[in-house]
């Protein structure tokens, strides 16, 4: 009886082994990279550090490097249109709440987009003069910001579709966003 059930562990091993270590590789989650001046956006092909505003950064499985977007509203168009390239394995946006000023966001001071609140609707417009959703790591500085230049806050999968566009990169203005 137990000449036949080393065969069947030894197989059982063999199976399960490669499949623990796919898990594995999956539950690695990339850190945040630090913006370079090098640093190109997805859709524009201009270097971010010229542009101030929040950034993104989408990290998919097998990529060294992430795409990296000149505003956030560009990389929600990313991952909820048809273009994503990959699986997503991370996705971080700049935190606001740590930003020096709007003209620098921030190279290093990155939150994973789910654990942001966002500000949407605002009179403040994004890096290519679209409207913006703009994260936040603090919910108190997300109301601050909202008391000064108006808008509503959101969490990532919250943000309307309209207000991104529907064929994407912003089509809606601040005033189609009445909450």
């Amino acid at each position: 009886m137990i000449t036949r059930l080393i065969p069947a562990l030894t197989l059982a091993v063999l199976v399960a082994l490669p499949l623990a270590a796919c898990k594995q590789e999956a539950a690695v989650k990339p850190a945040a990279m630090e913006m370079t001046d090098e640093a190109l956006g997805y859709y524009c092909q201009m270097y971010l550090a010229d542009h101030g505003g929040p950034k993104a950064q989408v990290h998919e499985k097998g990529q060294e490097q992430p795409l990296w977007f000149s505003q956030v509203s560009d990389a929600v168009v990313y991952l909820r249109g048809g273009e994503k390239r990959g699986d997503v394995t991370a996705v971080y946006v700049s935190d606001m709440a740590k930003a020096k000023s709007w003209a620098e966001p921030g190279r290093d001071n990155w939150i994973d987009a789910d654990a942001a609140v966002y500000v949407i609707g605002s009179r403040q417009a994004g890096a290519m003069g679209m409207p913006e959703a703009i994260p936040f790591g603090d919910q108190k500085a997300a109301e601050d910001f909202v008391a000064r230049e108006g808008g509503a806050i959101v969490k990532l999968a919250d943000i309307p579709d309209r207000y991104i566009g529907p064929a994407g990169l912003g089509a809606a203005s601040p005033s189609d966003m009445q909450m």
